[in-house]
């Protein structure tokens, strides 16, 4: 029970939530339609996927689905970079895709080197590069 396969976002435009992802963050999947009803990508160890967000919320209770909201609801996701100077590199990617930069890059009271965007739908990730940080093989975080 210890492990995440997947995870999923349930996104307001499916078609722009595709490009953002995978056409201009670059994003790995083998699906090449803009509008699909469903897409995963291919990130190492656990699947990302995005579906519509109201389709979503019927999936989890379709005779009376949870409200919809927007904002910080405690949830982030990060990208852990192997360099400290990628943090600026995906900042900047993520800023030309069009995403929100909530914090831009600075140190970390442990060490680190951070900074913070939301994508389209307001889903916080985090960009962060520790010293100490290793990976293993296919570029998993290894603690």
């Amino acid at each position: 029970m210890n492990k995440v396969t997947c995870i999923c976002l349930g996104v307001r435009n499916m078609k722009e939530s595709v490009i953002f992802y995978r056409d201009k963050l670059g994003f790995q999947t083998d699906e090449t339609r803009d509008n699909p009803e469903v897409i995963f990508f291919n990130t190492p160890g656990t699947k990302f996927e995005l579906f519509p967000l109201e389709e979503l919320a019927k999936d989890i209770r379709d005779s009376d689905p949870p409200a919809i909201g927007a904002g910080f609801s405690g949830f982030t996701l990060a990208y852990n970079v192997e360099k400290k100077e990628d943090v600026q590199k995906t900042i900047n990617l993520a800023r030309s895709a069009g995403a929100t930069i909530i914090k831009e890059p600075q140190d970390v009271f442990w060490g680190g080197y951070h900074a913070y965007f939301a994508d389209l739908d307001g889903y916080y990730w985090e960009v962060v590069w520790g010293p100490n940080f290793k990976y293993d093989k296919d570029g998993m975080l290894v603690f």
